[in-house]
């Protein structure tokens, strides 16, 4: 398998390189620049596998480098945010990212996070994501309404028309339309869709659902209040 490229934007000159370092030591090839327009330059020139973006970055913040990045890629984006309730974490989620991970942190869960991410995007192997995709692709083409999902081609359509999906939002909707009908919490959602092995941040299931919302329509996943979501059939 190719080395893994991951793009890193830091302003922080000890964190940038001790990371960096730690990176390049689990096996990584790391792009490492110190704010968000260099940022952008790399990722537009090196086109990595995964991009690591901090939140406060100067000439152009974090948030805003993601969008720039969704607009012109899906490549997986993790966001790393100072504070855990933070309003810039849920900023970050809206603008795209698949995942954050809450600074100070530790190395070892970094790394962690970042092959959770790369397993679910096809560019790590092993057990969980791809073998879950292959399940779900047995299933063929599903019908919901105006909505359509081709489990095998990976496309979704609503009204005949083709919806633009990252793949974190399409495996969001893999998990939900091939058990329509059925209440999946939160809790279960981290552990398939994001491949946690442990307790996560349920903000990141609410902000993906939301934007799922806005792509496929409000009305087509539902909230059970106190349980979690389920797709209408």
């Amino acid at each position: 398998m190719a080395e893994t490229h991951v793009l890193f934007v830091e302003d922080d000159d000890v964190i940038r390189e001790a990371t960096q370092l730690a990176l390049e030591r689990d096996g990584f090839r790391v792009t490492a620049m110190p704010d968000g327009l260099s940022g952008l330059d790399a990722f537009r020139a090196r086109r990595p596998d995964i991009a690591l973006l901090d939140v406060m970055l100067p000439g152009m913040d974090g948030v805003s480098l993601c969008r720039r990045i969704r607009d012109e890629s899906t490549v997986p984006v993790i966001m790393l945010s100072a504070r855990a309730d933070s309003i810039d974490v849920v900023l970050g989620l809206e603008a795209g990212a698949d995942d954050y991970v809450t600074k100070p942190f530790d190395g070892a869960v970094l790394m962690a996070r970042i092959r959770a991410v790369l397993r679910r995007f096809g560019h790590a192997g092993g057990a969980g994501a791809g073998e879950q995709g292959d399940e779900q692709a047995d299933c063929g083409p599903l019908s919901f309404g105006d909505l359509e999902v081709d489990t095998e081609g990976m496309e979704v359509r609503k009204d005949g028309k083709p919806v633009a999906l990252t793949p974190t939002e399409m495996r969001l909707l893999l998990e939900f339309s091939t058990a329509p009908g059925t209440v999946l919490s939160r809790d279960k959602l981290l552990e398939r869709v994001w491949d946690y092995g442990w307790g996560g941040d349920t903000r990141v299931v609410d902000v993906h659902v939301q934007r799922l919302r806005a792509k496929i329509g409000q009305d087509r996943i539902e909230t059970v209040r106190g349980f979690g979501y389920k797709l209408k059939g």
